[in-house]
């Protein structure tokens, strides 16, 4: 009788665990257990009430300190105005002056591990729409076919507050970096989609960065094998860390970030894509 009682339980798991597919939802959080954030660095994702739609104040809960947005060291050839992408430490980079960038955390989906180079922003959307490929459909008609001519932008879109579409050679890469109403998937490797950023930090990279800004997109271990280490790095209000090494030959400070061991875990293979193209230049 007791496993008889067991079966649909299980059977109900399973269901419940195939039906994940654009993330497997926020994890669970320890009862009071409160990261140390310096409040002016909390102060950057308060509610933004100026925009079309809400932004809401990120929970300190969902931040870790390596992930607020702050000025770090960043020694690189790369001139100033440019954005580099490290999807394997998740980090993005807005170069700087005086060997200084804007480090912002991101969260990575496989879309983002299957770019690498350089590429341009041709595009810029503030609350973009979002449509769903015929594959995205194919796979999950239920969720995704009422969605075929687009989802206006707005608080529930996936590509959250702002996007930024990578171009290369006239062509569009695909590459996406765009907001995210999941703010706990920021550092993480999440199921789908390219670049993810607390719409508070987009919003405030898309204020920077003008059509034409170059992106470089690294890879992983090539980059790596050419890093350099440098003194400690400045982190601004939340905290700092040390490192030394080898010169680089591609400029870039890799060994100051976080190391990346060879089981480094890789973005689930579930959705793949941010769907497709749509209108809404901005």
């Amino acid at each position: 009788m007791r496993r008889a009682l067991r079966l649909p339980a299980l059977i109900a798991l399973a269901a419940a665990l195939g039906a994940c597919t654009a993330s497997m939802g926020a994890p669970a959080r320890v009862a009071g257990a409160r990261p140390h954030i310096a409040p002016d660095a909390v102060r950057r994702y308060a509610t933004i009430t100026d925009e079309p739609f809400p932004v809401e104040a990120v929970d300190p809960r969902d931040l870790k300190a390596r992930n607020v947005r702050q000025v770090v060291d960043f020694p690189t050839k790369e001139p100033p105005g440019t954005l580099v992408v490290d999807p394997y430490r998740r980090f993005l980079y807005l170069v700087l002056e005086g060997g200084k960038a804007m480090r912002y955390g991101v969260g990575v989906g496989k879309a983002g591990f299957e770019f690498t180079g350089e590429a341009t922003i041709a595009r810029k959307a503030t609350w973009p729409r979002w449509t769903p490929t015929p594959d995205m459909i194919r796979r999950d008609p239920e969720r995704n076919r009422r969605w075929a001519g687009g989802m206006p932008g707005g608080e529930r879109n996936p590509l959250g507050a702002r996007a930024l579409y990578l171009f290369k050679d006239g062509k569009d890469t695909l590459y996406r970096i765009h907001g995210t109403t999941e703010p706990w998937s920021i550092g993480e490797a999440v199921s789908s989609g390219c670049i993810r950023m607390l719409n508070q930090d987009v919003i405030d990279l898309h204020r920077r960065v003008p059509i034409g800004t170059k992106v470089v997109v690294l890879g992983s271990r090539g980059t790596l094998d050419a890093a350099r280490r440098v003194g400690p790095e400045t982190t601004g209000s939340v905290g700092s860390g040390t490192s030394a090494g080898p010169e680089p030959e591609d400029g870039f400070d890799h060994a100051r970030l976080d190391s990346l061991s060879a089981g480094h875990p890789k973005a689930p293979e579930l959705q793949t894509d941010d769907g497709e193209p749509d209108d809404d230049r901005r």
